[in-house]
């Protein structure tokens, strides 16, 4: 009997046997014990500096993420920085607050449903122990202070002035990290480790000092170092360790994250490195501190093929599976291309870390972030390395089904044929994130690329970047294009 094919959102449902040659049997035991699957990896989003918040296309994006996620929490960079205007010295030397800045970007996240995840830092300049600037374009100061007892004053007033003006039951359920990637060109305290450790011991007390329920972390580090000699140091010296946070990127070295030569696929990065830091904590003395992955991400780089492609959801599917269980939160950079740290946007896709392009369009990986959200919060055990098996809480199956693709290769198709245990022949609604549903990437490049698309192009952009509509079907083998990423309700 010849075969039934019909197209659905990018997906080929096909009525073959599951024996047929090249289609993969993934055999799903619905009545297998499920456990909980807390959504960590959408509850926390990264963003550039602190004043960006103010700009109203960042809080268009900011709204349009919260419509997709479950985002609770925003981490940016530069709370402290001089366009933010929270200190200076008057003519006599003396320290001059000024929170005004500060309640507007505060005032702006709560009023969009979010808390902040409060990065301290950077170090502003009248209080700079040197004139040494970051490389970004907007030029922080990445120096430690020049009098210590100044800044333990200025965040114990930081500290104090938030909870007067949103008190102490809200700013307890928000958290203080203390600087950002000290271990490189962040910090230029030298020894970087031991003037860090100093620096957290002093922020730590003048936070507690304030309020000794507030939470307060560290060391904030890239590619996931100094997690056991932190946590020594802290024991050492009994300094408060609330949550341990770090970052990594798919595409860090293995001679950087794990101190070993060799190349690691940027598939397993991520989640080699997050099992690493579970075990480092696991063992320390602090072996029930909630970790946090503060910045992560397929790549650190501008990479088009990556951040700004389908690739994306196959990714990031793959890496919820191998690090779930192994951390509380991870939050993903960035929410949104609003974002400076390079200069101006100069085109609305060159590899920004966003889930937004310029001009609140989609891309691909925001119609991802879409499709997990809607994954249960109880999670079934598969062999499988390309499924995630869920039960939401009417008891219904939601299955992320993904072709993976490394982005420096064209990949293949892939055929998945389901089968569910326990039972009866289901029916499927299928919605599919790939290279031509969901994906605005596709339109703008065949527009030709332009680097200042015109208000109809970009209506025509964010027209590519819907989701497609979901299909159902009663047939249980799904092909899918490279770097796709398939929701698969299981209808009751």
């Amino acid at each position: 009997m010849r075969a039934l094919l019909f197209a659905c959102a990018g997906v080929l449902l096909a009525a073959q046997a599951p024996s047929s040659p090249g289609v993969e049997t993934i055999t799903i035991d619905a009545s297998a014990t499920a456990r909980p699957f807390p959504h960590f990896w959408e509850q926390m989003f990264g963003s550039g500096r602190a004043t960006l918040s103010l700009r109203e296309d960042w809080r268009n994006d900011l709204r349009a993420v919260k419509r997709v996620s479950d985002v609770q929490y925003i981490r940016f960079h530069g709370i402290f920085d001089d366009d933010a205007g929270v200190y200076k010295e008057d003519a006599h030397g003396r320290p001059v607050y000024n929170f005004s800045y500060v309640d507007r970007i505060y005032d702006g996240l709560l009023a969009n449903g979010v808390r902040p995840f409060v990065e301290l830092s950077f170090m502003p300049k009248a209080l700079s122990a040197t004139d040494h600037l970051h490389a970004f374009w907007y030029k922080p100061y990445p120096n430690p202070p020049k009098d210590y007892k100044r800044w333990d004053d200025l965040i114990q007033a930081f500290v104090k002035h938030l909870q007067g003006r949103y008190g102490n039951a809200e700013v307890e359920k928000w958290y203080f990290e203390v600087w950002n990637e000290p271990n490189i060109d962040f910090w230029t305290g030298e020894p970087k480790d031991t003037t860090y450790y100093e620096l957290y011991d002093q922020t730590v007390d003048a936070v507690k000092a304030v309020n000794p329920k507030l939470r307060v972390g560290g060391p904030a580090t890239s590619a996931a170092a100094w997690i056991e000699p932190f946590l020594a140091h802290c024991t050492e010296k009994h300094v408060p360790v609330d949550f341990v946070s770090t970052h990594v990127y798919g595409n860090n070295s293995s001679e950087d994250v794990f101190g070993k030569p060799g190349k690691l696929d940027r598939l397993h990065m991520t989640a080699r490195a997050v099992r690493m830091v579970h075990d480092q904590v696991k063992r320390s003395a602090f072996p029930n501190a909630p970790i946090i992955w503060s910045e992560y991400n397929a790549t650190y780089m501008n990479e088009v093929k990556v951040t700004d492609s389908p690739y994306m959801g196959p990714w990031l599917a793959n890496n919820i599976r191998e690090c779930d269980g192994l951390t509380a939160m991870m939050s993903y950079w960035t929410f949104s291309d609003v974002f400076e740290e390079q200069g101006v946007v100069e085109r609305p896709f060159y590899g920004g870390y966003g889930l937004m392009a310029e001009d609140n369009v989609p891309k691909a990986a925001y119609n991802d972030f879409a499709l997990l959200h809607r994954l249960g919060m109880k999670r079934i055990p598969n062999n499988s390395t390309d499924v995630l098996v869920t039960k939401r809480e009417n008891g219904s199956l939601a299955l992320a089904l993904w072709n993976y693709a490394d982005p420096d290769t064209s990949g293949s198709p892939r055929r998945f044929h389901l089968v569910f245990r326990g039972m009866a022949s289901p029916h499927l609604r299928v919605q599919v994130v790939d290279r031509e549903h969901g994906s605005a990437l596709t339109a703008w490049e065949a527009m030709g690329r332009p680097d200042f698309p015109s208000r109809d192009q970009e209506a025509k952009l964010r027209e590519a970047a819907r989701l497609p509509s979901a299909r159902k079907t009663s047939d249980a083998t799904l092909r899918l294009e490279p770097n796709a990423l398939a929701l698969v309700e299981v209808l009751p």
